[in-house]
């Protein structure tokens, strides 16, 4: 099983791979250059809510804080992690927003009574998540003009899934 390298992690490994680029395009310009047409797909804080969050048998994050004061904690570190990749080159990112993740099956077998309604006060929580971090899209959006950041709404397309399943075949 492979170990999880967390996002701090990659921005870091991120930021070392930057001169790396440098060298091979020969100079900072021709680097920042190629770096700024790159895009950047992001998606986190499933994992901080199925495996830390609700878990609180193992994690005391449920007790420290309130679903909203999570969600503050998890953007104010996200918004430390984006601004370091900004800084270093990066101007298109794809900021992937938490799904129904109330509606999986471990979800639904551990904290459904009937193992097929979604678990809402997981699904409450993720929309509280979801919701900063469409702020913190039009907060870097408003504060750098040279850069592109796009929220999407895997919330919504899953909703929309389970909502209208003959759309999607079944």
């Amino acid at each position: 099983q492979g170990a999880r390298i967390s996002f701090s992690g990659q921005v870091r490994n991120y930021q070392r791979t930057i001169s790396q680029v440098v060298n091979l395009l020969g100079d900072e310009t021709t680097a920042a250059n190629y770096l700024s047409k790159c895009i950047y797909s992001i998606g986190l804080g499933s994992n901080d809510y199925l495996n830390n969050y609700f878990m609180p048998l193992y994690y005391s994050t449920s007790r420290q804080y309130t679903p909203e004061q999570f969600a503050d904690v998890l953007i104010q570190q996200y918004t430390e992690q984006l601004q370091a990749l900004y800084n270093y080159g990066a101007r298109k990112f794809a900021l992937i927003g938490v799904g129904q993740i109330g509606c999986s099956p471990n979800e639904l077998a551990q904290y459904s009574g009937d193992g097929k309604t979604c678990v809402e006060r997981i699904n409450a929580a993720n929309r509280i998540f979801n919701d900063k971090l469409k702020g913190l899209v039009d907060q870097f959006n408003n504060a750098n003009s040279d850069a592109k950041f796009i929220y999407i709404n895997a919330y919504g397309i899953f909703q929309d899934i389970t909502s209208n399943p003959a759309t999607y075949g079944k």
